[in-house]
């Protein structure tokens, strides 16, 4: 009997090492992936230009002129987070706050601010989310502490183009779930509507569909473990970590885009975002655009759609 105790109690130990072994590679996997996000910050000029080749004139304008600068600001828990920004052509209140995706950078969202600076006549403000960019960070935050980081360079972009502005947050991807997460907090009386495009529901709902795609794993017993370990190292946890539980919060406009081809971010994640949201919204369903490509895909009916919804309520000139 005592064996069978012992070896039960040994089997015991051992899973559980196993299993925050598990928990420790998945949160290092997910949320520290330093050779991804530098390889992406290093190529990002490049690929942009290649990817979007209408948006390399006015970007090599910007960058001719000195239009396109740098801000910084310093969190409270001593992080120096940066973003890039830029004036419109003539002065003013409309402005776009533009937030990019996983392991992305504000480099990589100019496709949108060419949407906004050059076709709506916008200023913009394009911030690196932590541990991407020129941002510091221990960890990538897959939007929720972000969403905090967002208000507050929300609050410079209203300072620095002049105060009053009248302001729409963009966001793709994370930066999408970032931007829906955010419109749950209460806003300044800037903001006049959101534009997410492609966000997931929660960190635990994408966090499962990666397990299960990519490692053929299910979510228990390494989902709960590795949020155990994100809320011990990071202070947040999956569960917390909604988009779905923020939007119902929102109260201000939204537009939903979201590819049908997209399976990083699986469609039918748009629908209860798109059903939990109350009072103003719209969906544009895009065919056969994959994750984050909706833009590249139909750029001319992208702009007419965002155009038209954000026009609406943040006004024309």
């Amino acid at each position: 009997m005592k064996r069978w105790i012992l070896a039960l109690v040994a089997f015991v130990l051992l899973w559980g090492v196993a299993i925050w072994a598990g928990a420790r590679y998945m949160l290092s996997y997910a949320l520290t992936p330093a050779a991804v996000v530098a390889e992406k910050n290093a190529t990002a000029p490049d690929e942009m230009r290649a990817a979007y080749p209408w948006i390399a004139p006015w970007l090599d304008s910007l960058e001719r002129a000195g239009a396109l600068r740098d801000t910084v600001i310093v969190a409270s828990d001593g992080a120096r987070l940066h973003a890039l920004y830029a004036e419109a052509a003539e002065p003013t209140p409309r402005t776009a706050v533009i937030v990019h995706g996983y392991t992305d950078c504000a480099v990589r969202m100019l496709m949108i601010g060419y949407l906004y600076h050059r076709c709506l006549g916008f200023n913009i403000l394009l911030p690196d989310l932590r541990y991407h960019g020129l941002s510091d960070g221990r960890a990538i935050q897959m939007g929720w502490k972000d969403r905090l980081d967002v208000l507050r360079w929300m609050e410079v972009a209203d300072r620095r183009f002049g105060g009053a502005t009248r302001m729409v947050v963009h966001g793709i991807s994370m930066g999408a779930a970032t931007t829906m997460m955010v419109s749950g907090e209460p806003q300044p009386p800037c903001v006049r509507c959101f534009v997410e495009d492609c966000g997931y529901t929660s960190v635990r709902d994408e966090f499962r569909k990666e397990l299960r795609e990519q490692f053929a794993l299910p979510a228990f017993p390494l989902l709960p473990a590795a949020s155990a370990l994100c809320r011990l190292k990071y202070g947040w946890g999956f569960g917390e970590a909604s988009a779905l539980d923020q939007v119902a919060r929102c109260r201000l406009p939204m537009l939903f885009i979201h590819g049908d081809a997209d399976t990083f971010v699986p469609t039918w994640m748009v629908y209860p975002l798109y059903e939990a949201k109350p009072g103003d919204k719209e969906l544009w369903i895009v065919p056969g655009a994959a994750h984050a490509l909706s833009y590249r895909d139909y750029p001319e009916e992208y702009t007419r759609r965002v155009a038209e919804f954000v026009e609406r309520y943040v006004g024309a000139e």
